[in-house]
């Protein structure tokens, strides 16, 4: 799929915008000084999108929260972190130590937290600006290598994938992750219209 530089632009400034919104709301929620970046937005065929995230991320059990959503557009948002990132942020949000055993048992709800916050907060500045509708699953937790948290059910290896990187700052610790967005085709394509309607 070919978009023009344009087009390009328009998608990176709707996810720059609402990673902005979400990352004001992360920090106001746990009074530390968040920053979220977005170095670049990228579209790809599925199965090439996860060979990159692969070599990316190696072969590593990974974190993930999922946030299917559905309506005007229909896909799948994902917050993807190496599994040391995961740790490393719960422990900054909980005040848990990061080497305490106590940590796996409050993972699962605190990522599920965040990835809810970031995610809907990104789909949902998409849909504000755009005026489209979209309804949301309730976000569902991983830890799995990368081709598990990728490996999609139905028609999704001919979809093209919106990929959004996304660094993490948190004062002086590095904490990396990916937003991941993914469109169906068809969906794709209202996306990219929506958005010619409001340009």
């Amino acid at each position: 799929m070919d978009l023009t530089h344009d087009q390009l632009d328009a998608l990176k400034e709707l996810i720059n915008i609402g990673v902005g919104q979400a990352a004001g709301m992360l920090s106001e929620m746990i009074d530390y000084n968040i920053r979220l970046q977005i170095p670049e937005v990228e579209i790809l065929p599925l199965l090439e999108m996860q060979n990159q995230q692969k070599k990316r991320l190696g072969s590593d059990p990974l974190s993930a929260v999922k946030l299917p959503f559905s309506g005007s557009f229909a896909g799948n948002a994902q917050l993807i972190f190496p599994t040391e990132s995961a740790a490393m942020l719960v422990s900054v949000l909980t005040g848990e130590d990061v080497e305490s055993p106590d940590l796996d048992s409050l993972k699962i709800s605190t990522l599920s937290e965040v990835g809810n916050i970031l995610l809907n907060g990104v789909m949902g500045s998409i849909s504000n600006i755009l005026e489209q509708q979209l309804d949301y699953a309730i976000p569902c937790y991983e830890e799995e290598d990368i081709d598990h948290i990728l490996s999609f059910k139905m028609g999704y290896n001919e979809a093209h994938v919106l990929l959004a990187r996304t660094h993490f700052d948190i004062e002086e610790l590095q904490v990396k992750g990916d937003i991941v967005l993914f469109f169906d085709v068809n969906s794709f394509q209202l996306l990219l219209n929506a958005i010619a309607a409001v340009a």
